[in-house]
């Protein structure tokens, strides 16, 4: 396999060749640690996670440079892989509208593909957990309901569980989403971002993290007809319930912020989700569903300030420890991240 150096210095990135579509070829970009980054963070040998596959799936106009995600995972012992999905980050090509697909089942190639070039088929024993925020948190729900002998372990980062009005505008607003997806599905629809997630976030403006803004722009991308009504449809999946068989994790912030007006709240609140209408939604995940609410955070809550994230990853740790048990050396590694 062809992997090269990545974007993210100390990290390495290996495209992946999908079936064309209508807009050309197609290709998703898997991106982990280098070799020699995974032992300058120092690997636990009986962390945590030891022998675990982690798989991550950013959410809507979005693409993975949480490094520190990923010294996480791969201190406790983990293989992490990020990965990119079709007309995302660097997996995005010229000809393509950015983040555009008419059914969110179509990543199921984009996953498949990622999983394959991580060594992972019918014979791998590792324990696989797959790590979804926003968007990539309800596509990787809705995988894990129709692949459900692949996956031992989900964790939500703030998925996108149904629509941010409520059940009943959802309902209401789908048949005209559906009506205008069939008659000009690419027909962009009208922009309501207004830049509050990238404010709080990016180290341009009040955030701390740096990242490439025509990657994750400060108003999003564009939204269009067919895009929408393949993220209802997934809404309306999970109001159904997914019977989801294996456990869940599922990590929000502690309230929403979503008026168009500016407010400090933007600093410690999720200005993209209805935060109790997707904690409600969490619950028709699956039989073993954890809901744990995170005072301060954000709507990715691992760009959250520095607290918030420690309690984050405090949270993943004892309960991979408890659905995945390897070692007792959580407090240790939560103790070298605070550090």
């Amino acid at each position: 396999m062809d992997w090269r150096p990545d974007v993210l210095g100390g990290f390495e990135q290996l495209p992946l060749t999908l079936p064309r579509d209508d807009e050309g070829p197609v290709v998703a970009t898997l991106v982990r640690p280098a070799a020699e980054r995974a032992i300058a963070w120092g690997r636990e040998p009986h962390g945590f996670a030891h022998g675990v596959d982690v798989l991550y799936v950013h959410g809507w106009s979005d693409y993975f440079f949480q490094t520190e995600h990923a010294q996480f995972w791969t201190r406790a012992g983990a293989r992490f892989h990020a990965l990119d999905l079709r007309k995302y980050g660097r997996s995005l090509l010229p000809h393509q509208t950015p983040g555009y697909i008419e059914d969110l089942a179509v990543y199921d190639a984009d996953i498949a593909a990622a999983l394959a070039a991580m060594g992972r088929d019918e014979s791998t024993h590792r324990p696989l957990v797959l790590i979804g925020h926003s968007t990539g948190g309800l596509t990787l729900a809705l995988w894990a309901a129709r692949h459900p002998e692949s996956v031992d372990a989900l964790i939500l980062n703030s998925p996108w569980l149904e629509f941010q009005a409520d059940e009943l505008a959802r309902r209401a607003i789908a048949p005209l989403v559906a009506l205008g997806a069939r008659l000009g599905p690419r027909a962009a629809l009208p922009g309501i971002d207004r830049g509050f997630n990238t404010h709080a976030s990016s180290r341009l403006f009040d955030g701390e993290w740096d990242y490439e803004l025509s990657w994750r722009p400060e108003r999003g991308f564009a939204v269009h007809s067919g895009w929408l009504d393949a993220i209802l449809d997934g809404h309306a999946r999970v109001a159904a319930g997914l019977d989801i068989g294996v456990p869940v994790l599922v990590m929000l912030s502690a309230r929403s912020w979503l008026q168009q007006s500016w407010s400090a709240r933007i600093y410690d609140s999720d200005v993209a989700l209805d935060v109790d209408g997707v904690a409600e939604r969490a619950t028709r995940l699956g039989t073993h569903v954890s809901v744990v609410r995170l005072e301060g955070a954000l709507h990715d809550v691992l760009l959250s300030r520095r607290s918030v994230r420690t309690s984050a990853y405090d949270v993943m740790a004892r309960w991979t420890r408890a659905y995945l048990p390897e070692s007792a050396a959580v407090d240790q590694l939560l103790g070298s991240l605070r550090g």
